[in-house]
């Protein structure tokens, strides 16, 4: 990878998500596992000589101070005092407010990449933490392994997870996620799993009944979609609904019987980030 590639920014599913509890300073105690997917976002980086972080492309609506992609790279100029400047270019593919990490993930594949790039030498395990202090699920796209995640979703707990097909459902909307996770009926108090003893399918998504009460899309989503595909969860805070098959033939068939104005998506887990082998 240099500066001519471009750079992936794989989306993630929340196999399940559980909310164990609620720190003083507001951020939740989950559990939650981690799975990487062949769809995302891609990046493109050109070297600057004055210093400059400019992003190219700039998302609609979202304030520069508040752009994921902007505060990832100047954090680690800060961190690492590098006088480089960056062009930044992104492709957004991942919809915004889906649940599918698309801002966390376009951080961290800027921290990944920039680190590579400009030859800062910034462990991972560093980067990870810089990744925290922008966002909780920043880290587990440093981290770049499928996992079993603890604390705010730091916590990481790697796994081999089989091969799966995944259909992506999309009714939408766009789910603030502090919205939701901010609700005052939200469940907070689910029982810890052991990550040495879980096994796919176990568990829920504690967030989707605060979600369904919110938008109406989703749980009529959820509903129409568990008809054909009982296995069918949200992913993260919403919107998105996901359900796994053994094989691209049957997500497709499910598909095909979707009404048309829903947007959807076939995705293969991925056995880990594209970007992990990186350094």
């Amino acid at each position: 990878m240099n500066w001519s590639s471009t750079w992936p920014a794989p989306a993630k599913l929340n196999l399940f998500l559980h909310i164990l509890g609620r720190r003083p300073d507001g951020y939740h105690l989950l559990q939650t596992v981690f799975r990487f997917i062949d769809w995302g976002d891609d990046l493109n980086f050109a070297p600057r000589d004055d210093g400059q972080i400019v992003l190219l492309t700039p998302t609609p609506g979202v304030p520069p101070e508040e752009d994921l992609t902007l505060r990832a790279a100047r954090s680690l100029q800060r961190y690492t005092a590098c006088r480089q400047g960056v062009s930044i270019s992104l492709k957004k593919n991942l919809p915004m407010g889906g649940g599918l990490g698309g801002g966390s993930s376009d951080a961290a594949t800027v921290l990944v990449a920039l680190n590579h790039l400009w030859q800062t030498g910034v462990a991972r395990s560093e980067l990870e933490q810089l990744g925290l202090s922008l966002g909780a699920d920043v880290p587990v796209f440093v981290h770049g392994q499928n996992c079993f995640a603890e604390g705010v979703g730091e916590r990481f707990t790697d796994l081999a997870l089989p091969a799966a097909t995944y259909l992506i459902v999309h009714p939408g909307v766009h789910v603030p996620t502090a919205a939701i996770f901010g609700a005052p009926e939200l469940c907070r108090s689910t029982p810890p799993l052991d990550p040495a003893h879980w096994c796919v399918g176990e568990g829920h998504n504690d967030l989707e009944k605060v979600a369904c009460a919110a938008f109406p899309e989703i749980a009529h989503l959820l509903a129409v979609l568990r008809d054909v595909a009982p296995q069918a969860l949200m992913t993260g805070s919403g919107a998105c609904i996901f359900a796994a098959f053994a094989d691209a033939a049957a997500a497709q068939a499910v598909q095909a019987r979707l009404p048309a104005h829903w947007r959807t998506k076939i995705a293969q887990g991925l056995a880990q980030h594209p970007l992990a082998g990186i350094v």
